[in-house]
């Protein structure tokens, strides 16, 4: 029976650690005072631990490095991710979007099964000790040091410390440092999934006002970079909401970028038209800036107005045709200018990380050194919102625990 050591008590972390466990001793290292921290707080709480798609699926919402996690997602899926909790008794649901989440509404929920599991493998865990040293021999590592002093032998060590997103869970790039110490590249990590910031100073008028079925995306030079479609929120600084996190990812990689927001994208220009004179005769004798309450939410009425640029008490009755068809476009190309991303300590997850062209995809297990494995977030692998994430770190600390000979 060999010694495992895993550094990092998170979704993958605990995967990796229960996989071992079949046939091998053991120990999860966590920095904080409680395993999965990080989990508690995803899906507002309500922990969206995978998505419901086909398998096949989930690579087109994998912008990082997708064809790296191909053995990894098969060899353990959304399904075995589904069985393994309701197997365990938790009731899981499928809200739209294919995400799944406990009935519950409870990510505490999630975490407890982890727990029981890793009690019933007796595997030992260590909270509140901080891992800061790795000693590495001949390509072979021999032990870690916690911040304790305390030197933990072991024969395989599966790293699974997360990414720089979160840092109050913990997740500090500590990983990056032991990776890039005994001899990985790193690729520089960013932000994904975080909310992005817009040019605009009149951004803040519209601040607190969540949108549905909207269509977002992300345009430079008139080529569409990025397109969803879904909820987002305006903020005091720009937007976030689930359509606008997965685009982030863009804004990372290119410069000159604007965002461009169609309100009505159920409706064509014609039928857009059609609808806006509708109102329009309704409203006949109003003045403009009083005729689009049955349109619009009250707080983006005065800005459609105002970048439309006619007078806001012109009669409806007398607003042209140009003005309509203006109208009609501000409705289904509400433009901003792109200044960039929220930091990275707002991010949901982490794009970057430990280059997987030194990992083999097949195991997790290192290219470089003899008895190392990853898992999780510390990989350079990222995903879009709806579980998947979740999902990547299951599945490679799966397969990083199920290497091990």
């Amino acid at each position: 029976m060999k010694k495992v050591i895993v550094v990092g008590g998170g979704p993958a972390g605990m995967m990796a650690a229960i996989t071992a466990s079949e046939g091998h001793e053991v120990t999860l290292i966590e920095r904080n005072d409680k395993l999965g921290k990080k989990m508690f707080i995803t899906g507002k709480g309500r922990c969206n631990i995978t998505n419901y798609k086909d398998i096949s699926e989930f690579f087109e919402n994998i912008p990082g490095n997708s064809n790296f996690l191909y053995s990894a997602l098969y060899t353990f899926t959304n399904i075995n991710t589904m069985d393994l909790f309701e197997k365990a008794g938790l009731k899981l649901k499928v809200e739209r979007g294919d995400r799944v989440f406990p009935e519950s509404d409870k990510s505490s929920d999630i975490i407890k099964i982890f727990k029981e599991k890793i009690e019933d493998k007796k595997i030992n865990v260590i909270l509140n000790s901080r891992v800061v040293n790795i000693n590495c021999e001949n390509n072979i590592i021999k032990s870690v040091k916690t911040d304790k002093g305390e030197t933990i032998k072991g024969d395989y060590f599966i790293l699974c410390t997360g990414g720089l997103s979160y840092p109050q869970t913990g997740s500090t790039g500590d990983g990056y440092d032991f990776a890039r110490k005994v001899g990985h590249n790193i690729i520089k990590p960013v932000p994904s999934l975080v909310p992005i910031e817009f040019e605009e100073k009149w951004i803040k008028d519209l601040q607190g006002l969540s949108l549905k079925n909207v269509e977002f995306s992300i345009v430079k030079n008139n080529k569409v970079l990025y397109k969803n479609f879904g909820e987002m929120l305006f903020t005091h600084y720009g937007a976030s909401g689930p359509i606008v996190l997965s685009g982030s990812r863009i804004v990372n990689f290119n410069k000159n970028l604007k965002a461009v927001i169609n309100l009505k994208p159920a409706l064509s220009e014609n039928e857009l038209d059609k609808r806006i004179q509708s109102d329009f005769s309704k409203y006949a004798n109003k003045a403009f800036k009083n005729s689009l309450n049955d349109l619009l939410p009250s707080k983006l009425i005065p800005v459609i107005v105002e970048l439309s640029e006619i007078d806001p008490d012109k009669k409806v009755n007398s607003i042209t045709k140009i003005e309509r068809k203006k109208i009609v476009n501000l409705l289904q190309k509400l433009e901003f200018n792109i200044k960039g991303l929220r930091s990275i300590d707002e991010a949901i997850i982490t794009a970057g990380g430990i280059d997987v062209k030194e990992i083999d995809p097949s195991t997790m297990k290192s290219k470089l050194i003899e008895n190392l494995y990853f898992g999780g977030e510390v990989i350079d692998v990222d995903a879009y919102t709806g579980g998947f994430n979740l999902q990547i770190a299951l599945s490679t600390g799966y397969l990083a625990g199920s290497s091990l000979k």
